[in-house]
């Protein structure tokens, strides 16, 4: 049984940076697809970054430009850097992986204060 495990997350004020991890129990080359989603208060919960084996990257626009998705597979652990944080980035971060099917970290709350 795969699990994932996020850390990194926490209060920042509006303009600071984090750096998510999501450390897998296994190697990470075996899924095709890795990704973090948030949720936060009373919506749904949202892609924010993907990362493809071939090393694909897709973002929200939301997160452009400001968000960094990367992996070391000698670590099996997936990160999520985080730039020029806003207070609508506030939510419970979520690391998710796909093989033949989909596994889910327990999530990390972030903060960003204004």
């Amino acid at each position: 049984q795969v699990q994932l495990v996020e850390s990194g997350g926490g209060l920042v004020q509006a303009g600071g940076s984090l750096r998510l991890s999501c450390a897998a129990s296994g190697s990470i080359l075996t899924f095709n697809v890795m990704g973090w989603y948030r949720q936060a208060p009373g919506k749904q919960r949202e892609l924010v970054a993907k990362l493809t084996r071939g090393g694909t990257t897709n973002f929200a626009d939301s997160v452009k430009g400001r968000f960094a998705i990367s992996r070391d597979n000698a670590k099996n652990t997936m990160y999520l850097q985080m730039n020029s944080l806003k207070p609508e980035d506030t939510a419970v971060y979520y690391c998710q992986a796909t093989s033949w099917r989909e596994y889910w970290g327990q999530g990390t709350q972030v903060t960003v204060s204004s």
